[in-house]
Parts: C-alpha cells; sequence; structure tokens
C-alpha cells in the first residue's frame, strides 16, 4: 500500500478521502478512481459500482474498534472523513488523507473480491470475440414475464425501449448506478442448464462469443456500440421468479451487464463484436 494524491478540494471531505484510500489501497492514480461531488446523493453507489467492475466489492465492518484483519480497510471517522487502517488487532491508522486519529472511528468498510478462487487465476484472453443475438426478450415492469421480440430499439443511456430499465423501473434501476441499459446472456449456458430463452431474465441471448471477456470493453451488438461493465450474476431475485437452484447454476455464467453508447436497433440474427 502507498499513499495516494487528494481529488480537488472543491468536493465533499468524504469523497476526497475515500477516493484517495481507495487509490492507495489498489495502488492506482487519485484519478482512476470516482470522486463523487455534492450533487451526488449517494457517493458510495458510485464507488460500488466502480469496484463491481474490477470484481471487488465492500463489506461493512460491524464492529471496527475490534476488527481483526491483517490488512488495509477504510476506517470512517467523524467529520466525513476515512482513513486506511491496518493491521491485526486493530489499533491504528496508517495513513489519514484529511487527518484523524484511531480515536475518532465510527464504521468501516474491508475489501474484497466478489469470488476468491477467480480473483488469485490471472486473466486470459478469450478466442470467442465474435458471435451473434439469438433471441431479445424484454419485460415491461418490474417482475413482469420477459417476452421474446424480434427487435428492439436501443437508446444510449437508457435501454431497450419497452423494458422496465429503460423507464427506470427495474428492479435495480438506480439513477447514480451503471449497467442496467442491457444485460446479455450466453446461449451456450441457457442450452447446457435446458433454459426457455427468456427465463434467465437477460435482454439479450448471444452465440459464440465469451461474454465475461467484455467487462471493461466496448463492443457491438448490430449497429448499437456498448460497453461491459460488470458480470450479470444472478441473485435471490432471479431464484424468486424463476425456480430453485438457477442460482447456483449461473454462478459466473450469467452474463454480462453493459451500458448503451451510441443507439440503434438490435435484431435477431446480429453480430455481436468485441471491440479493439
Amino acid at each position: 500500500m502507498r499513499t495516494a494524491t487528494l481529488p480537488a478540494e472543491h468536493l465533499p471531505p468524504l469523497s476526497r478521502s475515500v477516493a484517495a484510500c481507495l487509490a492507495a489501497i489498489l495502488e492506482l492514480e487519485t484519478d482512476e478512481v470516482p470522486a463523487p461531488g455534492a450533487e451526488h446523493p449517494e457517493p458510495w453507489t458510485a464507488w460500488r459500482t466502480w469496484l463491481a467492475g474490477r470484481g471487488l466489492g465492500l463489506v461493512p465492518v460491524a464492529n471496527p474498534r475490534s476488527f481483526d484483519w491483517p490488512g488495509p480497510w477504510i476506517a470512517l471517522l467523524q467529520g466525513d472523513r476515512a482513513a486506511v487502517a491496518y493491521g491485526s488487532p486493530a489499533g491504528g491508522l496508517a495513513w489519514a488523507p484529511l487527518g484523524g486519529t484511531f480515536g475518532d472511528l465510527e464504521g468501516g468498510f474491508a475489501l474484497a473480491p466478489f469470488d476468491t478462487g477467480l480473483w488469485a487465476q490471472r486473466p486470459e484472453a478469450s478466442a470467442r470475440e465474435h458471435g451473434t443475438v439469438e433471441a431479445i426478450a424484454i419485460a415491461p415492469a418490474a417482475e413482469a414475464p420477459m417476452a421474446l421480440v424480434g427487435d428492439a430499439a436501443a437508446h444510449a443511456g437508457r435501454g431497450l425501449k419497452g423494458d422496465r430499465y429503460f423507464d427506470g423501473a427495474g428492479t435495480f434501476s438506480n439513477p447514480h448506478s451503471n449497467g442496467h441499459h442491457l444485460t446479455l446472456i450466453e446461449a451456450e449456458v441457457v442450452d447446457a442448464l435446458g433454459l426457455p430463452p427468456a427465463e434467465a431474465r437477460r435482454n439479450v441471448v448471444t452465440r459464440g462469443i465469451d461474454l465475461n471477456a467484455l467487462v471493461g470493453r466496448r463492443f457491438r451488438v448490430g449497429e448499437t456500440e456498448c460497453i461491459g461493465r460488470r458480470l450479470c450474476e444472478p441473485c435471490a431475485q432471479l431464484q424468486r421468479l424463476t425456480h430453485d437452484g438457477i442460482l447456483r447454476d449461473l454462478v459466473h455464467r450469467g452474463g454480462l451487464r453493459a451500458d448503451i453508447l451510441s443507439g440503434g436497433t438490435i435484431r435477431t440474427g446480429d453480430d455481436v463484436l468485441a471491440l479493439p
């Protein structure tokens, strides 16, 4: 771990200090980390979303003063400040970018990988960078059944017209998050599980392309340009709306969450292509 530069002084103290702490812990440049302004009412959503694209999450620390963790974690201090705590057992701050002491501690978060097994593996380039659209599905409201369609209008910054996320009415809709415009899943996974194409509750079913390899990359679906944000891992909500066991079956195979950068019409049979 190293120290990091602080974001601009006009930003809120919490935003400045958390962004600096994340940069220090992850050994990144500070300008690579989101630093939400005062107009952003949910800064933690911005950080969680950004971390999810790196396969990481924030785990709340229930009892930070006695937290026993032999590594860095984010300590939340009085005065809307954050610092890096370090060591086992807890007892001191390794770096407080805006000042403060362990006596100011009010809460904390530990950074953790979503999957420790995958985190330990070196990512490999995929040879499957081209595929096709096999099915398209939309639902008009949260929890409504998915309906198959032959084509759908994709709008930049919103999603597929007629789908619940287009109007910000999906279960996970959040104006301060990302990765909600479009969801995709591989037909190979749907086939292996014997699922009807719409039952996985993803917008686009693809065949031939490695969707997991598109996290953080731009790609095209027909005439529409998108960017992969993070894996679309299954959740308890999906299992409740479908059948028991689907959550386990779709771990790391649940597809991709993406945002639409330039609109167009997505049609069954369209090419899906990873961009350089």
